[in-house]
């Protein structure tokens, strides 16, 4: 009977906002253990249903130095080998798609909402190789910095079997920001930057998405007054439009000074994502509403699309986490992405599908082939 291939130490990574850390040392549940990103650099992932089922960790790393930004970068693995651009499959279909468009609506006439973000998992088989090696997720990385830079670009790979430490394989081209921590006037100043609005130009952006914006930039502004001193919040940018490869987007821009017992907490991070994950962008309003229509329409978890990815250096009292969008993650011989687009009442079903595929079609072509 072949041995399947044991991984090595190097096949442990991340890379994230000019670092590169190699040679992982352990891996945390940040919900159980909170305080343990009190101390130290850590690399967080954490899935769009954490709390409710879903993970987020954090792992520590021997060696974490600039990353050169070459394609390898130091990082192990071999070419990229992407499936067929065929073999994508898709949780929901245009017409399943076009039905649950309806159902927010429906929703939103009722009143139990304002807005909900509908998404889609798009996934295609992915074999390990021969050896037992994992797909290349710094090939891939590469590969994307190439054709589709992005502000908070980051990946994450732990391979399967190390032992005591937990794996995860995940590559985002993320151009939203969640949350980034970080000394300021006054105390510790947390920022968010939410992204609502996609078109494939500046013209192509409507009331529509104008209005989706600001309901979202109000939702953040009331999640940060959740863990920050009253009076401190303030939206110090709105509607900004932002050009990325192959479309446009909205972004607001929030700030706020964490209040004085959230900042000294030992449960800092957990404090933090109560107050304020999942991120209102790809949830919707009021969120604990919107939450509960998603749960009733998607058939499959988000994982970490729409989650949060990024890092946390607890002895500089940084961090900065990115939304999870516009991510790639393998698991079980399966790669996956999701796109979606946020249903108001304003929403025209078959705009909203149109604007999954163009969400979807950039990256999805990057990684196939």
């Amino acid at each position: 009977m072949r041995q399947r291939h044991r991984p090595v130490a190097a096949s442990a990574w991340a890379r994230f906002a000019g670092r590169l850390a190699t040679g992982v040392v352990e891996s945390v549940d940040v919900l159980r253990e909170p305080e343990r990103l009190r101390a130290g650099l850590w690399f967080v992932v954490a899935d769009f249903e954490a709390g409710a089922g879903g993970r987020a960790h954090a792992w520590r790393f021997a060696d974490v130095r600039p990353d050169d930004g070459g394609a390898r970068g130091g990082a192990p693995g071999g070419p990229w080998r992407g499936p067929a651009p065929s073999a994508w499959r898709s949780s929901m279909d245009r017409d399943a798609y076009l039905a649950a468009v309806e159902r927010v609506r429906a929703h939103v006439r009722e009143g139990d909402v304002y807005q909900v973000n509908v998404c889609r998992v798009l996934a295609a088989p992915l074999a390990v190789a021969g050896d037992g090696a994992e797909p290349a997720a710094d090939a891939l990385a590469a590969r994307l910095a190439a054709g589709n830079p992005a502000p908070h670009a980051a990946a994450v790979h732990v391979s399967a079997g190390l032992p005591g430490v937990a794996p995860v394989w995940v590559v985002s081209a993320s151009p939203e920001l969640y949350l980034a921590l970080g000394p300021g006037p006054g105390g510790t100043v947390v920022r968010s930057g939410p992204i609502k609005g996609t078109a494939r130009t500046a013209a192509g952006l409507g009331a529509k998405d104008r209005a989706e914006n600001v309901m979202i930039t109000d939702l953040v502004r009331n999640d940060l007054q959740r863990v920050c001193r009253p009076g401190t919040v303030a939206v110090t940018d709105l509607l900004a439009v932002e050009q990325h490869p192959g479309l446009v987007h909205l972004v607001s821009r929030v700030r706020g000074v964490l209040a004085d017992d959230v900042a000294a907490a030992p449960d800092l991070w957990a404090r933090l994502l109560a107050g304020t994950f999942p991120p209102g962008s790809v949830s919707g309003a009021p969120k604990s509403s919107a939450l509960r229509v998603v749960a009733e329409l998607e058939p499959v978890p988000r994982g970490p699309y729409c989650g949060a990815v990024g890092w946390v250096d607890g002895d500089a009292g940084r961090a900065e986490l990115a939304v999870g969008i516009r991510t790639f993650w393998w698991a079980d011989g399966v790669l996956r992405f999701g796109t979606g687009a946020g249903i108001t009442w304003g929403s025209d079903p078959a705009a909203e599908w149109r604007e999954t595929e163009l969400k979807a079609e950039r990256l999805v072509a990057l990684a196939s082939g």
